[in-house]
């Protein structure tokens, strides 16, 4: 896992963002609110986020949390791991620690359950450019080709 300081710029500033949004459960305002925060920071900062962000989809592209969308969507192609990987990091660190290390965990989430009730999948494209609509708002330009990267563990 991300060494937690690495994490923390990110993760405050979608906790600040949850913080300013009229439904804190509400991931796709949440990212939206997200995204006009950092357009004003330096870019380098901008470009940081999205390696966080990356970093933070390895270390939850897991067999058992795939499962866990799986059942709690109703199904879960791979750009939908994506995007409900994306509203996994809306609610905060401490949320997607615990589900990443316990994905059975994802059941008793109050956000969950409600979604359930109703019928709603779980995901968050816009979760996943939060960096890159922050750098296009920022300097009119997509994010630096190669700047950040997505390694993959290979499993045996």
């Amino acid at each position: 896992m991300l060494c937690r300081h690495e994490q923390e710029p990110v993760l405050e500033l979608i906790a600040t963002a949850r913080d300013q949004v009229s439904d804190p459960h509400e991931s796709e305002a949440v990212a939206l609110k997200t995204t006009s925060m950092p357009a004003d920071r330096p870019v380098e900062e901008i470009v940081a986020a999205e390696q966080v962000r990356r970093d933070l989809m390895v270390v939850s592209c897991t067999s058992p949390l795939w499962a866990a969308a799986y059942t709690t969507n109703g199904g879960c192609s791979d750009d939908s791991f994506d995007y409900f990987r994306g509203w996994l990091i809306a609610p905060g660190r401490e949320i997607f620690e615990h589900v990443v290390a316990d994905p059975g965990a994802l059941a008793k989430l109050p956000a969950v359950q409600a979604a359930a009730t109703a019928g709603i999948d779980l995901e968050s494209e816009g979760m996943l450019l939060i960096a890159w609509n922050a750098h296009t708002t920022a300097t009119g330009d997509q994010l630096p080709p190669g700047a950040p990267t997505i390694h993959y563990p290979l499993r045996g």
